[in-house]
């Protein structure tokens, strides 16, 4: 398989890039020709950010798994689209070729056909990360179904009210997962959750670790049961169905500034083309080369550059189900040098985590495969680039340092690797076909450059969010209203002089914490369900290996605060129980009162610079209801 619009070089990128300003439904159009199309379409786009309504490649009718899998059979039915490689690095690893990939999942697609599933239904998937999650995903996609991935750290409180909200009456999940030393108990976990949900009308449960497990008749069914009744039925290829290029593939649930998780809506052929173009331009992909994201497909990155993207591209794609410091430290540069992995695509936490190790773990690993380094979820410092760069990469590997976000589909903004120029801890330049700005306070446009602002979009690019599900006001709101005929990222960035980006975090009250969006409001609401909190106030603060840490100031009225240790450790029980362990905070500090203004609104922006640790640089307090409160908390603050 070639690739036609892979940018060669810098002056190609500016071609390209200019190209796609002047006429960008030109410019799309060409790329998308080169996808299978049932129907070609008719508009190339129509849109406006007021509404908003965003509409690309209209009439156009397709099935995202021809182009991931079907078109691939011909010329590449023998090579491993999937390898699997699992938790324990004793056990075998798998490789599922893109033959077996098709079987798998026309197999899967009637098991879902045979248990009621059809086109627009919502699929909730719970999984760990096996290639069933893959397939899973792709099964739903091919008879028409709408997934929605639950990434497998969720409480069954977070579960229920995304259950509810998408109303989604079809579960796939597994008996549990395997992560490092835990056992994760899912189909446990899913079962708490469903009390909730009365409307479920299908759990379908594949087998993991061999955890005993409740099957309730009527409702759960053993997904190896299910592919028996198949092969009984003599089912072999299963018609994918025919979607408009509007409909919805997917939603995925992401944290906003409020307390309610908010189901972002992809459409199919939008999403398949930018996926598909960004893989191949930002990683450089070559035919035939191993690339290893380490994400989890419960986000969108594994959605985006696990499955989609690179399958779409015909590439080979590596899974990894356990974590990169069990059962020692090595285990990223053994699964290297094990698949002789060519790209590979992490987080700066996972980075500043294994620089922690030093060098040891590096040793005796040859990473000689390794051709291109890749980070993304949240900036990268300059500290983890150098040494990703000269340990890992042994400086001779190019590091794209990826912007984007879940509502964006794919990478917006990054350096195409060893094509357009690196420069450590900047994302660099925008991908073509995205124009981002700075805005300043006054929603003004920053024209000149080395200036901050906040970074906004001002024109669609193919996989842009669509809706939120069930609530367009909500997505309207969040991201269309702050700037009028913009998307607000929400997110500051600095530009350089040469026109490079820097993201440098979230303006809005969300928090990255190891590359994943928590916003404020969930965890403050998580903290006050505790019996003896009255209110509470949660901010970021500077966290040396997750980037962001969680500090969460609470006012306490219970009787138990004599020991403020049990006290903290029943609200980290709490927040694991509402949200999961991913949003605990890092610190809790007892405070009398929160810094409040006379109309009653928290000043969050005290906080976060106590919590910094700028003690002496408050601002003005006079403002306040009760500026005394700020002493008392400045004095009762954790030291690092």
């Amino acid at each position: 398989m070639s690739y036609p619009y892979q940018i060669k070089s810098l002056h190609a990128y500016e071609e390209a890039y200019a190209k796609s300003i002047e006429n960008p439904a030109a410019f799309w159009a060409d790329i998308a020709a080169h996808f299978q199309w049932r129907k070609p379409w008719d508009l190339t786009l129509d849109w406006n950010f007021v509404e908003p309504h965003v509409r690309w490649f209209m009439g156009g009718k397709l099935n995202i798994t021809e182009n991931c899998i079907d078109r691939h059979l011909t010329d590449k039915g023998n090579q491993p689209a999937i390898i699997w490689e699992p938790n324990d690095p004793e056990e075998a690893h798998r490789v599922l070729t893109y033959r077996q990939l098709y079987d798998k999942v026309c197999q899967f697609a009637h098991v879902l056909r045979n248990n009621g599933v059809s086109k627009g239904d919502r699929v909730c998937i719970y999984m760990g990360m096996t290639p069933e999650l893959a397939i899973a995903v792709l099964a739903c996609a091919r008879v028409g179904a709408i997934h929605s991935v639950i990434f497998g750290g969720f409480s069954a409180q977070s579960i229920a009210d995304r259950l509810q909200d998408a109303h989604a009456e079809f579960i796939i999940t597994s008996d549990g997962a395997f992560r490092g030393t835990k056992d994760i108990p899912l189909k446990a976990v899913i079962d708490d959750a469903l009390i909730a949900c009365p409307f479920v009308k299908r759990v379908i449960v594949s087998t993991r670790t061999r955890t005993p497990i409740s099957m309730m008749k009527g409702r759960d069914v053993w997904w190896e049961d299910e592919i028996k009744k198949i092969e009984t039925l003599g089912l072999h290829d299963f018609e994918p169905e025919v979607m408009e290029s509007e409909d919805p593939l997917f939603i995925l649930y992401t944290s906003g500034s409020t307390g309610k998780p908010k189901g972002v809506v992809h459409a199919c052929a939008g999403y398949m083309v930018y996926t598909n173009y960004s893989f191949i331009n930002v990683f450089q992909y070559q035919p035939g080369e191993i690339h290893f994201c380490t994400a989890d497909i419960g986000w969108i990155t594994g959605h985006s550059y696990i499955v989609y993207g690179p399958l779409s591209a015909g590439a080979t794609s590596l899974m990894f189900e356990g974590i990169p410091t069990w059962p020692d430290a090595s285990r990223f540069w053994d699964i290297v040098d094990k698949h002789q992995v060519n790209i590979l695509y992490t987080a700066p936490t996972a980075i500043r985590s294994l620089m922690s190790f030093g060098t040891a773990p590096l040793a005796g690993r040859s990473l000689q495969s390794l051709r291109i380094l890749g980070t993304v979820g949240e900036p990268i410092n300059e500290e983890a680039w150098q040494w990703y760069y000269t340990q890992v990469g042994k400086e001779k590997c190019p590091i794209v340092d990826t912007w984007w976000q879940t509502e964006t589909g794919g990478i917006l903004i990054s350096n195409l690797a060893g094509i357009t120029p690196a420069k450590p801890a900047f994302a660099t330049l925008p991908l073509p076909g995205v124009l981002p700005v700075l805005v300043d306070e006054k929603g003004e446009i920053i024209h000149e450059n080395n200036v901050s602002g906040n970074l906004c979009l001002t024109a669609p690019w193919p996989s842009v969010i669509r809706t939120t599900y069930g609530d367009h006001e909500r997505c309207r709101t969040n991201y269309f209203a702050t700037y009028p005929n913009m998307y607000f990222t929400g997110d500051g960035a600095y530009r350089d002089e040469k026109g490079n980006y820097r993201i440098t975090g979230r303006v809005d009250d969300v928090l990255n914490v190891s590359g994943h969006r928590i916003g404020t409001a969930e965890v403050e609401n998580a903290i006050n369900m505790h019996a003896g909190v009255i209110e509470s106030a949660v901010v970021g603060f500077p966290h040396d290996v997750k980037g962001q840490g969680i500090y969460a100031y609470v006012v306490y009225a219970g009787d138990s605060l004599a020991d403020t240790h049990l006290t903290q450790q029943d609200i980290l029980q709490t927040v694991t129980r509402v949200i999961g362990a991913i949003a605990k905070p890092d610190k809790i500090q007892f405070v009398s009162g929160l810094p409040k203004t006379r109309s009653g609104k928290i000043m969050r922006r005290i906080l976060r610079k106590i919590a910094e640790g700028e003690l002496d640089n408050i601002g003005d307090t006079t403002t306040l209801l009760d500026p005394g409160v700020v002493e008392e908390i400045k004095q009762g603050r954790f030291e690092k």
